[in-house]
């Protein structure tokens, strides 16, 4: 019965019926709904905690909220199951090429105006950090982010944030490793130009190019992470 219950409130919020931050009834408003014991509906509401679609908080002014699904809590369990499997990081970075680089093609194909907006301010703000390795990095990870948002495609933005997840904790590992390092500074300045080139591309709807330049940067991006690492696998990484 609490398997039940917690899909029958799943279905409500995923349909939208529910929205972020409305307040579940009250549990003996829901008891009477669902003709269940007051253990019957907790038990149903920790279901849909773990699944990170309610929230609890106890005491008076307590009760279930709702959370709408997130990307970060499917990209937290592939993150276990690939730590589980031993995957290392260079089949990590190989996923997300087979991910992102057609998504830099699509976006090529279908951009509009407030896209290339979007990208443009993107630069512009990694180009302001480029003295701040932190920031830059940060601005770096938010650009590959938005081409992938921007391609229109929903089911490759999920996968893409679950791979995403890892692959920025990589790169904040690397900042702490050597930012401001001569290496570090001549390989940020060559992504950066590798970034101010696709938003050209995408912007002449060079649809081919793009795809094949965006390629290019994520395989040269992975080689200058991937070496001299004593961190090779998800585990080591994020465990």
């Amino acid at each position: 019965m609490a398997e039940l219950v917690a899909a029958h409130l799943r279905r409500k919020i995923v349909r939208g019926e529910l929205a972020e931050g409305d307040a579940l009834p009250a549990e003996s408003a829901l008891m009477e709904e669902f003709a269940v014991s007051r253990p019957t509906l907790r038990e149903a509401f920790r279901v849909l905690e773990s699944e990170a679609l309610i929230t609890i908080r106890r005491g008076a002014r307590g009760g279930a909220r709702v959370q709408v699904p997130a990307g970060a809590v499917a990209a937290r369990y592939a993150g276990l199951v690939l730590e589980h499997k031993g995957t290392t990081l260079q089949d990590v970075y190989q996923a997300r090429t087979v991910l992102e680089a057609p998504c830099a093609g699509m976006l090529a194909q279908r951009r509009s105006d407030d896209d290339l907006r979007r990208l443009s301010e993107s630069v512009a703000r990694a180009e302001s950090l480029m003295d701040d390795p932190s920031s830059f990095i940060r601005a770096h990870m938010e650009f590959h982010a938005l081409i992938v948002e921007l391609s229109g495609n929903q089911t490759l933005t999920v996968l893409n944030g679950m791979v995403r997840h890892i692959i920025d904790q990589a790169n904040w590992s690397h900042v702490d490793l050597d930012a401001g390092t001569p290496e570090n500074i001549k390989a940020n300045r060559k992504g950066f130009r590798a970034h101010v080139a696709l938003v050209d591309l995408v912007a002449a709807r060079r649809t081919e190019e793009a795809e094949r330049l965006w390629r290019l940067h994520l395989q040269e991006a992975a080689d200058y992470l991937l070496q001299s690492r004593s961190v090779t696998t998800v585990l080591d990484l994020l465990g």
